[in-house]
């Protein structure tokens, strides 16, 4: 049961957190002009800086997290499995 209010209290305080955070930013000047070599007028120029994949790094980032998840599960069940 304490384990239970523990959780249920660190979920309100993190949404309360969450709810109560203000990013208040200035309204940023007019966008620049286009370049002048035609991007969006008669040609289409590809973007600077390179493509850089971005599913390589999400896969990455989910497999992380579903090993995370096995982990906790295993553990909580090898302490309820102790104190039984």
């Amino acid at each position: 049961m304490r384990i239970y209010v523990k959780v249920m209290a660190g979920i309100f305080i993190t949404a309360l957190v969450i709810a109560l955070n203000t990013n208040v930013s200035a309204q940023g000047g007019p966008p620049p002009p286009p370049p002048g070599e035609g991007h969006g007028q008669t040609t289409n120029l590809p973007p600077e800086g390179g493509n850089a994949p971005v599913g390589n790094g999400l896969a990455f980032l989910v497999s992380l997290g579903i090993g995370y998840g096995i982990a906790t599960i295993m553990k909580r069940r090898k302490t309820v499995i102790e104190e039984a």
